[in-house]
């Protein structure tokens, strides 16, 4: 990626993010999402800007003010920098950082076995009566299978992480999964 293409990119992020957050102050309603997909554009700008961390690796996702930062670095380094550069964006409440070192030369088997390993979780969540209509979003590192999206209940979130622990080539479940407020 040429630094050309990364300015061009950061620029356009920026600039789409302050019209984002202006159009909603500018309406007197400053929503979470806003404030929210601000931060991960922040924090993704950052992270591109950082010699330290290959900004392509990681993925930025913020829930009311968490930015929570996953895939893979070279090295421990470039682990720790990402979590630092996350934290000091103005704004971040907390980093959850979930990154894995995965050395470059197992990278291409690593990847392949977990894309095996996200396929099989979410054949088996769509198997289950209780889960196959709850909004759940799976990703794995290094074997460590993420859960994220809402669920209508904190059954429905234990049954998740159950199904997801039985399925071969899994290491460790991280569920992040909320549970819906009821009204």
């Amino acid at each position: 990626m040429t630094t050309r293409y990364v300015m061009t990119l950061c620029t356009a992020l920026v600039f789409g993010g302050a019209l984002l957050a202006g159009s909603g102050n500018a309406l007197g309603k400053t929503t979470e999402k806003i404030n929210d997909s601000w931060l991960t554009a922040k924090t993704k700008i950052a992270l591109f800007a950082d010699s330290r961390v290959k900004g392509h690796e990681v993925n930025v996702e913020t829930k009311q003010g968490i930015v929570m930062i996953r895939g893979k670095v070279d090295s421990n380094v470039a682990k720790e920098a990402a979590e630092s550069i996350a934290k000091n964006i103005d704004g971040v409440k907390t980093v959850k950082n979930e990154l894995q070192v995965v050395a470059p030369a197992n990278r291409e088997a690593t990847d392949d076995k977990d894309d095996a390993v996200t396929t099989r979780v979410k054949e088996q969540i769509a198997k289950d009566s209780h889960l196959k209509h709850a909004n759940i979003k799976v990703q794995t590192n290094a074997g460590v299978v993420s859960l994220t999206g809402e669920v209508p209940d904190l059954t429905t979130s234990a049954q998740a992480s159950y199904i997801a622990w039985e399925v071969s080539g899994v290491k460790a479940v991280k569920n992040d999964l909320t549970v819906k407020e009821k009204a």
